[in-house]
């Protein structure tokens, strides 16, 4: 539609438009894009947008993801104060427009001025064909983010962001802690991605929005909704693992609707090298999660959500076999974890909304590290109300939020404790012509640690329609408690209790550009952090045989940037990443400082798609790691830089999908270039050396997806 309204010119330059954008049934559209020429204005959640022009002739362009654009051509004269009301048609066929929760303030992605980075539902079913039963390849393969291996023989892993050690990254699951406020050992390798709708990634200290357990980062996993296709997933692997998902959706009715994810996944025990010790754990696992969800009123949302999952895991020396001492060391984890919560989303008026978070988790296990047996529970709480409004240019929240993390230990009750932290938080967003502000802050009070104040601060700028420049800048900190990287590995039998252990405290900044140009998708990012009182693990000077706990004396400093460039021409896709990373830190044995453990500097991938709506797809995937410094290692100081290339197929016949994925097709092993089990046992009693490199090797899996 292209009106036409004519007005008398006069003196005075200026004029001002007043501009509503809405569907055809009269429901506003938030986030449009009014463009002036050299003026531009976005709509707010009521649809409405004040833009002031040059008196004359103007040609208005009204655009947003999802709708046809709609152009209009007016004559104003002076001073002239003009209503006007646009609607917009929706378009049939296009991209839904991606709109990302983790910030707090739900916006797209592209509107967002701190950078969230989202892996969409093609990453996702790609992932899902490789390991049904956990995100760790997910993450892995996302530049900026590694899984590291904390416990090789168990196969606990954490995921550590642009440097930042692994317990300092959030986990959430629809903005809920459902994994426990500090994520870490298992709760990568439990969360099966079936029911994943995408996953929001925020990188570098995110404290402001969601308090001291995310010092590092966040990782927000969003789920399906009932309008979802039910599927059952069947799975076989080369090295004797097996996995059966089923994924359920219904809607009930318009208000109404629920899913439910259960699945059973298990793995042999695999010894790579034959050298009687395990490379690759046995686990039997059952996950089952519910969830359901009411709309009521206008925009007012109930989500609800409970899960259980049950887990042995087994490795160390297989039967009959020894470690290098002549004594058998058998690992065993037994893990019983229980979790429900929910969110609330109720409009109070046409421009405030209620938002309220409540969730709670108690995890069991069970450990046995050769004769040394440990039993502990694992509890947190957490909850949040806040008031969010907002109109054409300014969104706006604050609230009070509170947390509790508790433990108990069966066999070693000094290492108990009780943390709480309680706080207030605001947060504020801003639309400046082409530029947009974000700016939070969060006060909490740790009962352990004292008071802290963690900001952020965000800018977001427009230029040229097709390029997007940010700039974020955050501080937070982080409580301590007993359970590192290594602690994980080995039980807390060989550690001294700490006491006077300070908080961690962290900066971090970053900068990035993007561009789109037709089918072409790039960008850059430079980011930089220095975590203050760091939390090291030192060997004890009173008892050789026992480790500390200790602050940092010195910063541990980190540079580093990314690279990313897309390229999309149906039905090929490829994708070539490249990230730098320089972390340097104190080092706990000795005067002077050191590289970070297992913080590859360079490291790279690229990924060739092909994909046939009516016959399938198939992907061609390589990733470089470069060398990094090891602790402690018996055999190198630092490591080998490796190439692990790998290739799936997936075929549509009717309704069903079958998959063959070959992974790691050079058979890259750590234990090619030497053993996993040490000489002799570490002081903190490790008999592994850390894993820097694959354990598995060469694996192939393949399988069906059915709808139901």
């Amino acid at each position: 539609m292209i009106a036409l309204l004519a007005v008398l010119l006069t003196q005075d330059p200026a004029a001002t438009l007043r501009i509503r954008v809405v569907e055809a049934n009269a429901r506003p559209v938030e986030g449009a894009t009014i463009s002036t020429g050299r003026r531009a204005a976005r709509t707010g959640p009521d649809g409405r947008a004040v833009v002031v022009v040059p008196a004359g002739r103007v040609e208005i362009v009204v655009g947003q993801l999802g709708y046809r654009p709609d152009s209009l051509v007016l004559l104003l004269r002076p001073a002239q104060d003009t209503s006007l009301v646009v609607r917009l048609e929706v378009e049939a066929e296009t991209l839904e427009a991606l709109v990302v929760t983790a910030t707090r303030i739900p916006r797209r992605v592209e509107d967002q001025p701190l950078r969230v980075e989202v892996l969409g539902t093609e990453e996702i079913e790609e992932k899902l064909l490789m390991t049904p039963g956990d995100i760790t390849m997910l993450l892995n393969e996302t530049g900026g983010l590694r899984v590291q291996t904390t416990s090789p023989s168990l196969g606990g892993a954490n995921v550590r962001v642009q440097g930042l050690r692994g317990r300092y990254t959030l986990l959430l699951s629809d903005g809920l802690p459902l994994y426990g406020g500090q994520t870490g050992g298992l709760g990568l390798l439990q969360v099966p991605p079936m029911d994943l709708a995408q996953v929001e990634i925020i990188k570098g200290a995110a404290s402001a929005l969601f308090g001291p357990s995310a010092l590092g980062g966040v990782v927000n996993l969003v789920s399906r909704r009932p309008a979802s296709e039910s599927q059952l997933l069947l799975n076989g692997t080369s090295l004797g693992g097996s996995d059966a998902v089923v994924f359920g959706a219904k809607e009930w009715s318009p208000a109404w609707g629920s899913t439910l994810l259960a699945g059973y996944h298990r793995q042999g025990r695999n010894d790579r090298d034959d050298d009687g010790w395990t490379d690759v754990p046995g686990y039997d696992r059952v996950v089952l999660r519910p969830r359901v969800f009411h709309a009521f009123g206008r925009d007012g949302s109930l989500f609800m959500t409970a899960g259980a999952t049950r887990e042995r895991r087994d490795g160390g020396t297989l039967d009959g076999a020894t470690a290098p001492d002549g004594s058998s060391f058998a690992e065993h984890l037994t893990t019983t974890r229980l979790d429900a919560g929910s969110v609330l989303l109720a409009p109070l008026s046409e421009s405030l909304a209620l938002q309220a978070r409540a969730s709670g988790m108690t995890q069991r296990h069970r450990h046995r590290f050769g004769v040394v047996r440990e039993a502990d529970r694992h509890s947190t709480l957490f909850a949040e109300v806040a008031i969010s409004g907002g109109g054409p240019s300014t969104r706006w929240l604050a609230g009070i939020a509170g947390e509790g993390d508790r433990y108990r230990s069966s066999e070693l009750p000094a290492f108990d404790y009780d943390h709480s932290a309680v706080g207030g938080f605001a947060q504020i967003e801003q639309e400046l012509g082409p530029a947009s502000l974000a700016g939070s802050a969060r006060v909490d009070h740790h009962n352990r640690y004292g008071t802290f104040l963690s900001p952020r601060l965000s800018v977001l700028m427009r230029a040229g329609g097709a390029w997007r420049i940010r700039g974020s800048v955050g501080g937070g900190f982080f409580g301590p408690t007993p359970f590192t990287e290594e602690t994980e590995v080995t039980g807390l039998s060989r550690v001294i209790p700490p006491v006077g252990l300070g908080a961690e405290r962290a900066w971090t900044a970053s900068v990035d550009a993007s561009v789109t140009l037709g089918t072409i998708e790039a960008g850059a990012v430079v980011f930089a952090s220095r975590v203050r009182d760091a939390v090291q693990r030192r060997q004890s000077t009173d008892d050789p045989a026992r480790v500390e706990l200790a602050n940092a004396d010195t910063p541990t400093n980190t540079l580093g940037g990314e690279l990313l460039a897309r390229y999309r021409r149906e039905p090929f896709g490829v994708t070539a990443s490249y990230v730098y990373t320089r972390a340097r830190e104190d080092d706990p044995q000795r005067p002077g400082r050191r590289e970070v453990p297992l913080t590859p500097r360079h490291t790279a991938g690229v990924v060739v798609t092909w994909e046939s709506e009516e016959k399938g797809r198939a992907g061609l995937e390589l990733y470089y790691t470069g060398r990094q410094a090891l602790d402690e290692n018996p055999y190198r100081p630092v490591s080998r830089s490796y190439l692990i290339a790998g290739l799936l197929v997936e075929w549509r016949l009717g309704g069903a999908r079958l998959f063959v994925n070959l992974e790691n097709l050079g058979d890259v092993r750590q234990t090619h270039y030497d053993r996993l089990v040490r000489p002799a046992i570490a002081p903190d009693g490790r008999w592994t050396t850390d894993a820097w490199a694959p354990l598995d090797g060469r694996v192939v899996n393949g399988g069906v997806r059915l709808p139901l």
